[in-house]
């Protein structure tokens, strides 16, 4: 448990020091039995840690806890891949600028919120392990910040379920704290434009931005400049991540500039919107993607040869997943997540599934199945879960 939550706080979290860990990662083991009885359980020895770290005192209800409380608002949380991810080079201030085309998916967590009094401490609650409830928690300073930008005073009370594994460039966290802004801003009836959460959000982390655009977006810049694109037609993917994580800072570290693409970002981009062909990106034993028709490459990311470099096993992964003829395999992010879009041609579905539960145990693999999502232009609408989700 203790990597996993190690994990899990570095990603949520602005610093990655593992004192940013809150007492319910101490506490975590003591609960075991919480797991094993109903989800109650694990949510009320979490609530018991959070409390305590939240002002000191214990929660009113907590005796009498009711299962259907109610929310003055619920939200869903998606996730991201980069579908290509070009790095341009380092900047002055230490961060790179980079192009990438940014998909939100349909994977992801649940947020909950609701309105306590004027001037009432933040309370904070999470159903994941070692996720930090001090100021460093991306939710809580996301409402932070909306307060003091709107001047409003009142605290909130937030529970957030999580099922976006940390550190898998998926951007789990900044969707969080992306879904607190937009939430914060319905709750309080939009004191607030679309385009000032857009620009207030770019203090709080570079992809959190992203998850305020419709879902679909070039990000340039160090992922913080939106540039609205239309959206792409809903395809299925499926995510593979280890359980093993990797700091973005690490890979960023081992960057090797000679390995970079060399091609242009938006020649890149405009391939995903030229008369709807899908080129397949195809790997070479040097790991550069090459064209297999005319009309070049899509899918790159210039984080893998890092990436893969520090951690082996994400090639081997990637390569096995490669047999079954996958529109695209690709690491998202800084990784440890590979994404497969569209369905394996190679054998069926099934067969697949079946392939990837052997593989489970040899990679200690979460295998989540998942598609585009979008979400509607107005201020009210936000990401949600199609209805007919089986």
């Amino acid at each position: 448990a203790t990597a996993t939550a190690t994990a899990t706080a570095s990603a949520l979290s602005s610093s990655p020091a593992p004192s940013s860990l809150c007492p319910q990662h101490h506490q975590h083991h003591h609960h075991h039995h919480h797991h094993t009885s109903n989800s109650l359980g694990t949510e009320w020895s979490v609530r018991r840690a959070g409390t305590r770290v939240m002002g000191g005192r214990a929660s009113k209800e907590s005796s009498n806890e009711k299962q259907d409380e109610k929310w003055d608002i619920e939200a869903f949380s998606p996730s991201k891949i980069n579908l290509f991810l070009r790095i341009i080079g380092k900047r002055p201030d230490g961060f790179h600028d980079l192009g990438s085309l940014f998909q939100a998916i349909s994977l992801g967590d649940s947020l909950k919120v609701s309105k306590l009094d004027q001037n009432s401490v933040d309370e904070f609650e999470c159903d994941m392990p070692g996720v930090p409830t001090d100021d460093s928690n991306l939710v809580l300073r996301a409402a932070k910040l909306f307060r003091e930008k709107t001047g409003i005073t009142n605290g909130v009370r937030v529970s957030l379920s999580k099922k976006v594994p940390a550190q898998g460039g998926l951007g789990g966290g900044s969707a969080n704290a992306a879904t607190m802004l937009w939430a914060m801003n319905k709750l309080f009836d939009y004191p607030a434009t679309q385009e000032e959460l857009i620009e207030w959000s770019g203090d709080l982390g570079s992809d959190i931005t992203f998850f305020l655009s419709s879902g679909t977006a070039f990000c340039t810049g160090r992922g913080e400049i939106l540039e609205k694109v239309p959206q792409l037609p809903v395809q299925n993917v499926y995510i593979i991540k280890p359980d093993v994580g990797l700091s973005t800072p690490l890979v960023f570290k081992n960057l090797n500039y000679s390995e970079l693409s060399p091609e242009e970002p938006r020649e890149i981009l405009g391939r995903f919107y030229a008369n709807g062909d899908t080129p397949i990106s195809d790997q070479d034993d040097d790991n550069q993607a090459k064209p297999q028709d005319g009309t070049g490459i899509k899918y790159i990311n210039d984080l893998e040869p890092p990436a893969f470099r520090l951690l082996p096993v994400l090639k081997e992964i990637k390569e096995y997943l490669n047999e079954f003829d996958f529109d695209a395999v690709l690491m998202s992010g800084s990784g440890t997540s590979i994404f497969a879009i569209g369905e394996p041609k190679s054998a069926p579905e099934a067969v697949f599934l079946d392939e990837m539960e052997d593989m489970k145990e040899k990679w200690n693999l979460q295998v989540f199945k998942a598609r585009f999502l979008n979400r509607g232009e107005n201020e009210d609408q936000w990401y949600e879960l199609p209805a007919a989700s089986p």
